[in-house]
């Protein structure tokens, strides 16, 4: 038995299409639930989701309330009802491969992991969107995330996109860090690896993500991304690499320079690191711009831009918004119950 959850809310313009990647998967469809952890959207989502599972009855379609409106509150309420054997998270944004779920099965019962996913392609559906998808796939944009821009390698790794998981690992680990507004599967992975679970990125294990559509967008998604990175080191400082100590160090070195320039003596050396970085931005974009198409140039290192100025403020914002927490390693995780009665506000 399997079980797909869905955290979501306000996806009227994409859970039409991610239900039909589900409803296409060649995995016998008898054997699948799909729990959707609705965030009390307040577009059409529930009117689509409800009018697609009456088209479709064939698929177990059930909507759960998620008063909370966090990823990390659905999943857990969603968990706490699932039947599956096997437990796979897909975001609203996203399409699985029609192989999708055949794939992670074979993954976790033949091979000595815990846990599951694949490449992440991500696509945008306006010239914007697309320039944006591409700088959240390079490795100048996000750093050595392998899910974003590695394709064609098996290993494992410290975190996958939509992961599939045993229902062995979950009862195990428990639930989600209700806390954590951004970097829920980060910090869930951790656990598990913690615990001595292993963790696949498999190359057959593909999905497609539709990237946000503007430049204030992706700035609140990597900001926030930023600012709860800090809880997440509070809590797992060995979870933590290098790449992502990258943005805020950068956004403080910025600040440094801002001071410098306000005394004449120090004024010069004060445009060492900005200039050194609009260099490098736009030797970047260039360098990224010839594989995926000039006509990412111009927006291109604005994007870089966004991406690391907003992670790296967020993250300074968390130390100082965190101060008093650095003791507090458990954070919100429920206590761990799978046997509350499922609700009937489904179909």
């Amino acid at each position: 038995m399997i079980s797909i959850i869905l955290p979501i809310r306000n996806e009227e313009l994409y859970i039409e299409k991610c239900l039909n990647t589900i409803l296409t998967q060649n995995f016998p469809l008898n054997k699948v639930e799909v729990l959707i952890a609705d965030g009390m959207s307040t577009d059409n989502t529930r009117s689509i989701v409800r009018d697609y599972s009456l088209e479709h009855p064939i698929l177990e379609i059930y909507i759960i309330d998620n008063h909370h409106k966090i990823v990390s509150s659905g999943m857990n309420k969603a968990l706490r009802q699932a039947k599956g054997d096997i437990i796979i998270r897909v975001d609203g944004h996203c399409l699985i491969a029609p192989d999708y779920i055949t794939n992670c099965v074979n993954h976790l019962q033949n091979e000595e992991v815990d846990g599951v996913g694949g490449p992440m392609k991500s696509i945008g559906e306006t010239a914007l969107a697309e320039t944006i998808a591409i700088g959240m796939s390079s490795p100048f944009g996000v750093g050595n995330s392998t899910f974003r821009t590695t394709t064609g390698i098996t290993k494992l790794v410290d975190t996958v996109p939509f992961p599939a998981y045993t229902r062995k690992i979950i009862e195990k680990v428990g639930l989600y860090d209700e806390e954590l507004v951004r970097n829920q599967d980060d910090e869930y992975n951790f656990r598990i690896r913690e615990q001595g679970g292993k963790i696949l990125l498999a190359e057959d294990v593909k999905s497609t993500y539709f990237s946000r559509g503007s430049l204030g967008d992706i700035w609140k998604q990597y900001y926030q991304y930023g600012f709860w990175k800090v809880r997440v080191l509070q809590k797992h400082p060995r979870q933590m690499s290098l790449r992502q100590f990258a943005p805020p160090v950068f956004v403080m070195t910025l600040l440094i320079s801002a001071i410098l320039a306000i005394f004449p003596t120090t004024r010069l050396f004060s445009l060492f690191i900005p200039i050194l970085y609009l260099i490098t931005n736009i030797g970047a974009s260039i360098i990224t711009s010839m594989k995926k198409g000039w006509k990412h140039l111009p927006l291109l290192p604005i994007v870089f831009a966004i991406l690391h100025l907003s992670y790296g403020s967020g993250f300074l914002i968390g130390l100082i918004k965190f101060v008093n927490r650095w003791g507090d390693k458990k954070g919100k995780v429920p206590d761990f119950d799978f046997n509350s009665v499922r609700s009937n506000n489904a179909k």
